[in-house]
């Protein structure tokens, strides 16, 4: 059997309901398991409820398909539409391991975003995020950091030679991020050992 590529969705725990990040997490958890792929995620709310809520309704969903990693030692504090709970008591830290997926989709999101962007980065893994209509930036006061990295490195840091336009890739749809995981995941193979070197 071929393993299913896991996809984390990274972003903002709370959204007000129906906003543009709000619907499109929702879009694209369906758009992910109807493609073949499984979700990862914090396990909590906002874009990470509107994510797992989305996967239930693909007609290709199965028990499973979608993957809670949480920061604390409850599996009680996952949002209701997670099928596998893994309640870490690592607090922040649990972020490496939401990082450390085949692909990251980042929605928004903060601090703890940032962190699971810059560890997706060191991780070498593709990298997507969403480019919130600039009508939506009024929500909050803080930093939209997906919107912030779309189209951007994080640093100059070559990860894969042999790909000139690496890069965090700004999206728009659930189609976008579908076709850049066909045309580019395959090519995202690469993960450093803890020694720093590739293999």
């Amino acid at each position: 059997m071929t393993r299913r590529p896991v996809i984390s969705v990274i972003g903002d725990a709370a959204l007000t309901p129906g906003c543009a990040k709000e619907q499109f997490a929702y879009s694209l958890g369906s758009a992910l398991v109807s493609g073949g792929y499984r979700i990862m995620s914090g396990g909590l709310g906002g874009v990470m409820e509107a994510v797992s809520r989305g996967a239930h309704v693909s007609p290709e969903y199965h028990e499973g398909d979608v993957i809670a990693i949480l920061p604390g030692n409850d599996p009680a504090q996952a949002n209701k539409y997670t099928d596998i709970v893994i309640a870490t008591g690592l607090d922040h830290a649990r972020n490496f391991i939401v990082a450390n997926t085949d692909a990251v989709v980042a929605v928004g999101g903060g601090s703890g975003t940032l962190s699971e962007l810059s560890y997706a980065w060191i991780m070498r893994r593709l990298i997507m995020a969403y480019r919130v209509p600039d009508t939506v930036h009024t929500e909050g006061v803080f930093a939209d950091w997906g919107s912030i990295v779309a189209d951007k490195r994080i640093d100059d840091k070559p990860r894969y030679p042999d790909i000139p336009d690496d890069k965090i890739f700004g999206v728009d749809t659930p189609d976008d991020v579908l076709r850049i995981l066909s045309e580019r995941l395959s090519k995202y193979t690469s993960r450093p050992t803890l020694a720093g070197k590739r293999n």
